[in-house]
């Protein structure tokens, strides 16, 4: 700016002076142009644009070695051990209902029964037939014993008798097919039946809901990138929100097929008892997929790149040094440094991008 005003307060000096050769006169300007520029430019290789006598003011910390460990965060979703839903095994009406939702059932205990009046009535003559058959097996096996009577006979009378016992057998395993009986141990969750109602196997809101909610996990998907490093026994940090409830253990199950769709493999977490957590609740799962034991690790803010790769500064003595690092894994905020740094040494974490190796600066203490 200086440059200009002078060398417009020259031009106008000699727009008032008497005219004179108008190639003279812009030779003349030109010259002291450059002589201008000259004084400019050796006046700022004296100065320079930062004071180097003066130190400045940085953030630091003393590097220290601890246990650095990876997560991958997903979302899961809690399920019963055991949730099922109970159905008939044949299409009919239901005739009576035992239990009703919030009931405590046992493994096997009859919860509801559709009619099988006709297979009752079969069941019934099937039962005299086989009384019958049973009198005159009976029968024919005293007089065969006494070697009374064929032998012909007595065989006849005998594969009645077991004709007559495994047809009531048939009958009485059919009948059982119409009823709903539970497959596990558990509390009835869902029931959306009535009397009279008309049910079909396996049809929605046909079958009654058992959840043994004493047996909780998390089911997840990870993402296959992670495949060699998440396994069974990682350690696992678990969030539930809802439930504001949070806990510490391990992966149950790591699948070893990886869904062709999602790209991505199941995992299970087995739940502890805790009476906030329940089925279908949203949970934030963070598996330890690395972890390393006296590690240098700093903050991810410290590090500066370049073409020739990452740096950071440390404070040697109230010197600004740099140095050439090589990063390991990042997670939350910090980084691994593998290689460049060591323990003990002073890290500037403020300020460094406004200082070059070699600046004088004054630290203040700044924590991780």
């Amino acid at each position: 700016m200086k440059k200009l005003l002078y060398i417009s307060a020259i031009l106008l000096i000699a727009a008032c002076s008497k005219p004179k050769d108008k190639k003279a006169e812009l030779a003349d300007l030109q010259k002291q142009q450059q002589e201008i520029n000259a004084k400019i430019t050796k006046l700022q290789s004296e100065v320079g644009t930062v004071d180097s006598t003066k130190a400045v003011e940085v953030g630091a910390l003393e590097i220290k070695t601890s246990t650095f460990t990876n997560y991958v965060q997903i979302q899961g979703k809690i399920d019963a051990q055991d949730n099922t839903t109970a159905f008939s095994q044949s299409p009919g009406t239901i005739t009576a209902l035992y239990v009703k939702v919030g009931q405590h059932v046992g493994k096997g205990q009859v919860l509801a029964q559709l009619d099988n009046s006709v297979l009752q009535q079969q069941i019934a003559q099937t039962e005299a037939n086989l009384d019958l058959a049973k009198t005159v097996y009976e029968r024919q096996k005293n007089l065969w014993d006494q070697k009374i009577g064929t032998e012909v006979q007595f065989l006849q009378a005998q594969a009645n008798y077991k004709a007559g016992q495994k047809s009531l057998a048939a009958l009485r395993s059919q009948a059982n097919l119409y009823r709903i009986v539970s497959p596990i141990s558990g509390t009835v969750d869902q029931m959306d039946l009535k009397l009279g109602q008309a049910v079909q196997p396996g049809q929605p809101g046909n079958g009654i809901r058992i959840v043994n909610a004493d047996v909780l996990k998390i089911k997840a998907d990870v993402p296959e990138s992670y495949s060699g490093s998440v396994n069974t026994g990682n350690q696992v940090q678990i969030l539930v929100p809802d439930a504001k409830d949070s806990l510490t253990t391990t992966v149950t199950f790591a699948a070893k097929a990886i869904d062709p769709t999602s790209r991505s493999f199941a995992v299970e977490i087995k739940l502890p008892q805790r009476a906030s957590l329940r089925p279908n609740m949203t949970a934030i799962i963070k598996i330890a997929n690395y972890t390393k034991a006296n590690a240098v690790v700093i903050p991810v803010k410290a590090v500066q790149r370049s073409e020739t790769g990452d740096y950071v500064f440390v404070n040697e003595g109230g010197i600004a040094k740099q140095k050439n690092v090589k990063l390991g894994v990042t997670y939350g905020g910090q980084t691994e440094i593998l290689s460049g740094l060591k323990a003990g040494e002073q890290l500037i974490t403020e300020g460094a991008a406004d200082i070059e190796d070699g600046d004088k600066v004054k630290a203040t203490q700044s924590g991780y």
